[in-house]
């Protein structure tokens, strides 16, 4: 029996001490506070796209609660209560299929920063980077830019039919139950991903994948999530929002989740009482994101599973 041992050699553990000196360090040099927030929490998010895991019986009543899939909510609320730029390295949780990329827990650093527009967080994400990964400055493409150019579509007005015709002529596989996000995720993840560059920010997305985002015109007067997303070293690196400050339009989309989640046979979700109480008592203008740190320490040593930077994976912890 050998599955005692760590997946992780100790050059990589001690890389991963080091990188984490370094975002400490970082953050210390901006003035930006180091918070902690449970990771076992009474709420939790609502879409459709990431499943928590349940804790039967947290409260005394026996109320059941959900390991975290990111400390956004609880990082909300300390924004909304006067906090100041703040950010936090912890442990996050979803179930999802382990993969090369995923593994169940994993460290995530998630940061915000009240009074930075969106293409300021993404110049600290870009600094961030360059000092980690010695690389050069990141290129930024829209959301419609790549679909024009790879796949000559416009994600922001092709009509449902021949969105999936599009991709039934990219992927063979059964697209029954699928929504317009779900067929663009698709295109994107295996179309345009494969293409993109060593690393580049992704930004303006369709409003129907504005998750906790802000909605906003373009330059072309088109309406657009302002969030982006980072890719490196061919994943999904970070993904950064314009935040939402409205809390009837975040009870909406709330509501919007659970109808989905209802269409598609999922667990229902309460709305998470507290976090539309700090919207409604009054959260910054600020833009905030959420990096995966194993996999930025993958793209450093050049390494092509998760579980060789982890010291013991979902299947030996």
């Amino acid at each position: 029996m050998v599955d005692w041992q760590s997946t992780a050699t100790f050059n990589t553990l001690q890389a991963r001490a080091s990188l984490l000196q370094v975002i400490r360090q970082f953050f210390a040099e901006r003035g930006v506070m180091e918070v902690e927030t449970p990771s076992l929490s009474l709420g939790t998010v609502t879409d459709v796209h990431l499943a928590s895991f349940p804790v039967p019986g947290l409260t005394d009543s026996g109320e059941p609660g959900y390991l975290q899939t990111s400390p956004e909510y609880a990082m909300k609320r300390l924004l909304a209560s006067g906090s100041g730029p703040i950010y936090q390295i912890c442990k996050a949780f979803r179930r999802e299929e382990t993969s090369r990329q995923h593994n169940p827990e994993f460290t995530m650093l998630e940061w915000y920063r009240p009074g930075f527009s969106l293409p300021e967080l993404m110049d600290e994400v870009g600094s961030l980077l360059q000092q980690v990964l010695d690389c050069s400055e990141i290129p930024r493409f829209t959301y419609q830019q790549l679909f024009q150019q790879h796949l000559q579509i416009d994600p922001h007005s092709i009509e449902t039919q021949q969105l999936r015709e599009v991709l039934l002529g990219k992927i063979n596989m059964d697209i029954s139950g699928l929504d317009d996000t779900d067929c663009l995720q698709l295109l994107m993840n295996h179309c345009i991903e494969p293409a993109l560059p060593s690393a580049c920010f992704v930004y303006d997305y369709p409003v129907a994948q504005a998750a906790l985002a802000r909605i906003e015109h373009d330059g072309q007067g088109v309406a657009v999530a302002q969030r982006f997303e980072l890719y490196c070293g061919g994943m999904e690196l970070a993904n950064g929002y314009h935040e939402l400050s409205d809390a009837e339009e975040q009870r909406r989309r709330f509501a919007k989740d659970q109808a989905r989640r209802k269409e598609l046979g999922l667990p229902s979700i309460a709305a998470d009482q507290r976090l539309l109480a700090a919207l409604e008592d009054g959260l910054p203008d600020c833009s905030g994101v959420a990096l995966g740190v194993d996999r930025l320490l993958m793209v450093k040593l050049g390494l092509n599973s998760i579980e060789e930077v982890l010291s013991f994976p979902g299947d030996r912890a």
